[in-house]
């Protein structure tokens, strides 16, 4: 979905504007979730396939708002430090919001079984049906100005495209690979360590939590420390750029994959882990490299925003094109993991994640140097 639709929603949000592009995308996630209810309907392969189809406009919408936001909370700070900030808030409230949403849906949904039909679970999709059309007639009645660099009328000529600038060029690429870097490591720890085999972490599978529960648990933390550091960050956002931010955190993400690819797995650590279906916390012990590539979560938590901050500044009437690119890009967390897991096959778990080593290299490139504005004679 964000492969189709990240240029078209960029053009949309050139042509008629923040407002409008959020209540088209929050519309359409609309539709999306009311094709997924209707599934329920129509059991089978058939009700599969429109269940899917439901999914696909909703990730349309996914696409939209996420394109409209990221751009509006950057202009409504005033770009800068300040714009950085709003980003992180609006991340914040995103990754709890991702955290929450599957343990009320779970908690919603109650035991999967076999038996279990889309029909089942109607009271989710009634809540997620309900949110989308509050947020419709909140944004709807609400006025809200587009910021001035958001404004383009059918006169405007575009002389250039975002392509033109060479840091905006150069983070597209940063964030196709910073994707990358923060779906694949947690996927590939989740690998590592559910393997009990001499070429996994040879966790004892009779342990109080199993092999498969530790690797869920522990990738799971990255994602926790990843909300922890988009929440600290935002109060610091303000007082420092987001390219000092870019450069201790690449920084520190590379001595943490190194020194995890080259830490023994015999050198063991206990973390507690939460078991959720259980209501517990248990220990478990795990390769100290597990721990360490956990806490690159902390690092990739400010990455984005960061990254998205200072690849549009100075881009003036392409900001809004520019944007809709880098949605595009969010297919860098299909394309590294597959990379990884190919050279994992060949020279084991650890060693493979020099793929992420080289893409927190390029971003650590792209903040000493790559995003500096060298085409400020293009008029914008």
């Amino acid at each position: 979905a964000y492969l189709f639709m990240g240029i078209p929603a960029g053009k949309m949000l050139t042509k008629v504007g923040y407002k409008k592009t959020a209540l088209i995308g929050i519309a359409v996630g609309f539709i999306g979730v009311l094709i997924q209810f209707l599934s329920g309907f129509s059991g089978g392969i058939p009700g599969f396939c429109i269940y899917l189809l439901g999914a696909f406009i909703a990730g349309f919408s996914v696409c939209i708002l996420h394109t409209v936001v990221n751009p509006m909370l950057n202009l409504l700070g005033g770009g800068g430090n300040r714009g950085n900030q709003l980003n992180l808030i609006g991340g914040t409230l995103n990754s709890l919001s991702g955290t929450m949403t599957p343990m009320l849906v779970g908690a919603l949904i109650g035991t999967v079984t076999a038996s279990t039909q889309m029909a089942d679970v109607n009271l989710v999709m009634y809540i997620a049906m309900a949110v989308f059309a509050c947020a419709f007639c909140i944004l709807l009645f609400i006025p809200i100005q587009d910021p001035e660099m958001g404004k383009v009328d059918r006169d405007t000529v575009f002389e250039h495209s975002p392509w033109s600038f060479r840091h905006c060029l150069l983070g597209v690429i940063a964030i196709f690979v910073y994707v990358g870097v923060e779906v694949g490591i947690p996927g590939g720890l989740n690998f590592y360590l559910s393997d009990t085999t001499a070429k996994g972490a040879w966790i004892n599978p009779e342990a109080i939590l199993n092999a498969a529960t530790i690797g869920g648990a522990v990738a799971a933390m990255y994602w926790l420390l990843m909300l922890v550091g988009r929440l600290c960050s935002s109060f610091i956002a303000g007082k420092v750029s987001s390219r000092q931010l870019m450069l201790f955190t690449t920084f520190v993400g590379m001595v943490l994959i190194v020194a995890a690819m080259l830490t023994p797995k015999s050198v063991t650590v206990s973390m507690p882990l939460v078991k959720i279906l259980e209501g517990s916390v248990e220990m478990a012990t795990v390769p100290l490299s597990a721990l360490l590539l956990v806490l690159v979560g902390l690092c990739t938590s400010v990455m984005w925003p960061s990254i998205f901050n200072l690849a549009t500044e100075g881009l003036g009437k392409y900001t809004a094109q520019a944007s809709g690119i880098f949605m595009m890009m969010v297919v860098g967390g299909g394309v590294l993991p597959v990379v990884q897991n190919f050279f994992a096959d060949k020279m084991g778990y650890m060693p493979s994640y020099f793929v992420y080593l080289l893409a927190m290299a390029y971003m650590f490139y792209y903040a000493v140097h790559g995003c500096k504005n060298v085409n400020k004679d293009i008029p914008v």
